[in-house]
């Protein structure tokens, strides 16, 4: 049997109308449908030391784990990317490693977890408590590839890099964080240097690593447009949504391997 090989250099994949706005701004997208299927596709071509690459795009449905693991099985068995990359927007956290994180900055994980899985049980249960009711977290880590790992702090630290980048856990969970209480208690307990929390990032990376072959090595990236606490608010969200695609594109067009 001929192994199966990729087809698409590049696929993207945003959630949010601010999302797919910045993403648009960055390449000339043509739409592309398929019989059967109502997602829309969006297809460009990117530029590298001479050569032409392909690039496409698909814009979740809603947000969540859910969509982002349906949209993304359906990307990687209709394109057959040799990167998948989400980005987009993220929430910040404020820790004392952390105190230079800015609205804007980038957060690229090693590591994403999703930090809503666990049984919420009686407080005396539990050494995680609210209130009346206590939570066991039965937390799920998905790993990006190690021999990636190399490119994105080489894009990190380059002089041409646009953006200010960490690189560290984020946490991935079914609701928005707005309240320092559950940060504390229900993130930094399990992963104490998380660097950032969103609601997609773990079905993508787990899609990508649970794939058939060719598997594409999915990479997060998001830019921080809140804080997980009670100051939340939408005036960060088209900044953070285009320092992302910036680096998103930096490292496609500058950094990863195309093979």
């Amino acid at each position: 049997m001929e192994k199966a090989s990729f087809k698409t250099d590049v696929a993207l994949l945003s959630v949010t109308t601010t999302e797919f706005r910045a993403v648009t701004h960055f390449h000339e997208w043509k739409a592309k449908t398929f019989t059967g299927d109502d997602q829309i596709y969006d297809i460009a071509e990117f530029e590298r030391d001479g050569k032409k690459h392909s690039i496409v795009h698909a814009k979740l449905g809603e947000m969540g784990m859910t969509a982002a693991a349906a949209t993304s099985m359906k990307v990687i068995y209709t394109f057959r990317p040799r990167y998948l990359i989400m980005v987009g927007i993220a929430a910040g956290v404020v820790k004392s490693e952390l105190e230079d994180q800015r609205y804007g900055d980038v957060i690229v994980p090693d590591v994403v977890w999703n930090y809503s899985a666990g049984k919420f049980v009686s407080p005396e249960k539990a050494e995680i408590q609210y209130g009346n009711m206590g939570f066991l977290p039965r937390s799920t880590a998905e790993y990006l590839p190690e021999e990636i790992l190399p490119y994105l702090k080489a894009a990190a630290a380059s002089e041409d890099n646009p953006c200010h980048v960490y690189i560290g856990p984020m946490a991935c969970g079914s609701t928005v964080v707005a309240n320092r209480e559950l940060l504390e208690k229900q993130i930094y307990t399990q992963y104490q240097h998380t660097a950032g929390l969103d609601m997609e990032s773990y079905a993508v990376v787990y899609a990508a690593n649970h794939a058939n072959d060719p598997k594409p090595t999915p990479i997060i990236v998001k830019s921080v447009c809140d804080f997980a606490d009670s100051s939340k608010s939408d005036e960060y969200q088209r900044f953070a949504a285009y320092s992302s695609c910036e680096f998103a594109k930096f490292l496609y067009e500058k950094i990863l391997p195309m093979g």
